[in-house]
């Protein structure tokens, strides 16, 4: 198939691509020039934001697929329906757990919780405010899916990824965090009622896209390995990496460490089963994970 992979060249997105390539499809890469593609890929560049330098770059182009990794708001979303219309027929979009926002529940929550039939867009809003954005990534993501949610001119699935572990070229830090204070033991600020949330490694998560890729489903999936972690479970598993002792501080008020969740964050992911893709459970790769973006031996 010609797939097309729109940003997200990095982290698990260029292990996407990779597996992408292996199983014999054609890859092409668009964004904004600030990263390039692996040799042999073409590489189409172009801000997303703007409609008419997309028209112009996608000229005369069409893909069997198209990959958004990078979709974070309700007028991207309106742009990619207009621009990728005629040129696709399946459109896959990277969403996130954290479109469950609104949800507190005890139990693991399915994607019909979330209807995005009652789902407000506003275009109108600051999307375009880097803050603004950050502050709403889970009501952007929100939007954008009941943007494509609307119905044709493709068919559409947005896969809701849970929160990512693993690899040495984990960007965001947070492990690290941990890893920092465990070895100088100092406090690690975490809610008084702390959450268990669900994870995914990877590997995995890169994998499963490439499978969403050449599936036929539509509508959202939930997108994560079975068994949740604590904050607990995931700095226990630091601690025999690094040495050292946890030391949790409870916190009523002010900013928490990551990995700690006043609120359950887990989802679940029968679909996904249901559809035929069977994910791993947790304490399969957490060691793996852990070691990988620390830097230490398993």
């Amino acid at each position: 198939m010609d797939v097309l992979v729109i940003g997200g060249n990095r982290y698990f997105g260029k292990r996407l691509i990779a597996l992408l390539r292996e199983s014999g499809h054609r890859v092409t890469i668009l964004n904004r020039g600030s990263s390039g593609a692996p040799a042999g890929i073409e590489h189409l560049v172009a801000d997303r934001d703007d409609e008419s330098a997309l028209e112009s770059v996608l000229a005369g182009r069409s893909f069997d697929v198209v990959v958004d990794q990078v979709c974070y708001t309700p007028r991207q979303a309106e742009i990619a329906r207009r621009v990728f219309g005629p040129r696709t027929g399946r459109y896959v979009m990277t969403s996130t757990v954290e479109v469950y926002a609104y949800e507190d529940s005890a139990v693991p929550v399915a994607e019909s919780v979330l209807d995005l039939d009652t789902v407000v867009v506003d275009t109108g809003l600051a999307w375009d405010d880097p803050e603004f954005l950050e502050e709403h990534y889970g009501e952007g993501k929100r939007q954008a899916e009941a943007v494509f949610a609307a119905g044709p001119p493709f068919a559409w699935t947005s896969v809701r990824v849970a929160h990512v572990l693993g690899g040495e070229d984990d960007f965001t830090g947070r492990l690290d965090h941990y890893s920092r204070r465990i070895r100088a033991g100092e406090p690690i600020a975490v809610p008084v009622v702390n959450r268990p949330a669900t994870y995914v490694y990877v590997e995995e998560i890169a994998a499963f896209l490439a499978w969403a890729v050449e599936a036929e489903f539509t509508g959202p999936v939930n997108a994560h390995s079975h068994g949740p972690l604590t904050t607990a479970e995931i700095c226990a598993e630091i601690e025999k990496r690094v040495g050292g002792r946890a030391v949790f501080q409870e916190v009523e008020v002010g900013e928490v460490s990551p990995f700690s969740f006043a609120r359950s964050y887990a989802m679940d992911n029968a679909r996904a089963g249901e559809l035929g893709y069977a994910f791993s459970h947790s304490s399969e790769w957490l060691p793996r994970a852990v070691s990988e973006t620390l830097g230490v031996k398993a």
